[in-house]
């Protein structure tokens, strides 16, 4: 068996306890979490100060046979390139910063630098998450959008967030972006786009998601190739065309679960992502880091979709080859 250990990131279980969760998960199969940094899993602000406070947490992974291998913060992350300017926000940060899309974005950056130091005290060297963007309203060029508008978004993503990258780099730690609609990067294009933004500095990578691609009908392999250097982490995620000429990619702003919507999460084998072709080009770049299960399937009861999931993984998660098919064949060295 290959060494990427499977994990469960823990952001769709904020509901539990990290004692409870990581009891089920080590059940399931599961060698360790993926902690976000929202609900009861992680207070940042205390992890970045507190050592012991980190410990205790490592203590209750160890005792359910758990390890920690990344930490994840998608919400404090988005506020740092997002607008800001509307109240789907607002619950992502400190009830004070409600309708402050200033303040938001000032919370944003100090708790992203207070994330860097929670890794370092974890002991983890990657931390997942999202960058915002102040340029994804734009995605579709009407209005009409002028080429400076769009320079000047990746512009803005550098100044936000190189002086956060600083710390990163400073403590030995990566910021994985997980390349994903809404974000400065969400396919092949603006992912490229972004590094050459911030001069491709090795601290800014990517957390891996097959699922955001897919369903923008985008190669997820063709994304491994391309970036083989900057897969900093995996989440293993599925996902499934629904569409039936009624609607589109674009969901028809109906809600996750609706049966009419062009598109929608799947637990892991459920979906149209083709995980065998992932597998192996894992293989070929040399990736061993975390495969994460995000398990999101609104028509699926969770914990059996997670059990079902992290077997679906282990079975995946093949070695490559250490010797050619045909070597058999050959007499001169038998």
């Amino acid at each position: 068996m290959m060494g990427r250990p499977v994990t469960l990131c823990t952001g769709q279980w904020a509901d539990m306890t990290i004692d409870e969760l990581a009891a089920k998960a080590s059940k399931w199969g599961y060698e360790g979490l993926e902690l976000a940094c929202w609900g009861e899993h992680i207070d940042v602000y205390k992890a970045a100060d507190d050592q012991k406070y980190c410990d205790d947490i490592l203590n209750t992974l160890k005792k359910n046979n758990m390890n920690l291998y990344a930490i994840s913060n998608h919400l404090a992350g988005q506020l740092v390139c997002d607008l800001n300017d509307d109240e789907r926000t607002d619950a992502f940060a400190p009830e004070q910063f409600a309708g402050d899309a200033e303040g938001k974005r000032r919370w944003a950056v100090e708790t992203m630098i207070k994330t860097a130091h929670a890794a370092k005290n974890f002991g983890v060297d990657v931390v997942n998450g999202f960058t915002g963007s102040s340029i994804w309203h734009l995605v579709y060029d009407f209005p009409p959008t002028s080429k400076k508008m769009i320079d000047d978004g990746y512009a803005y993503f550098a100044e936000m967030w190189n002086p956060i990258l600083d710390v990163f780099d400073d403590l030995g730690i990566k910021f994985a972006l997980e390349v994903h609609p809404g974000e400065i990067a969400f396919d092949l294009f603006s992912a490229k786009r972004a590094l050459e933004a911030i001069e491709n500095r090795p601290a800014f990578g990517f957390n891996f998601d097959p699922s955001h691609l897919v369903w923008q009908m985008v190669d997820p392999v063709a994304f491994i190739y391309e970036f083989s250097n900057r897969i900093y982490h995996v989440h293993m995620k599925d996902t499934a065309l629904q569409l039936n000429g009624r609607s589109g990619i674009l969901s028809s702003n109906l809600e996750f679960g609706h049966k009419d919507r062009g598109w929608d999460f799947r637990s892991l084998g459920h979906g149209d992502v083709n995980f065998e072709e992932i597998i192996r080009a894992f293989n070929h770049i040399g990736y061993e880091g975390p495969l994460s299960v995000e398990w999101e399937d609104c028509g699926m009861e969770r914990e059996f979709g997670a059990e079902e999931a992290c077997a679906f993984v282990k079975n995946i998660n093949f070695s490559p080859s250490n010797i050619s098919f045909d070597a058999a064949f050959d007499k001169e060295n038998a």
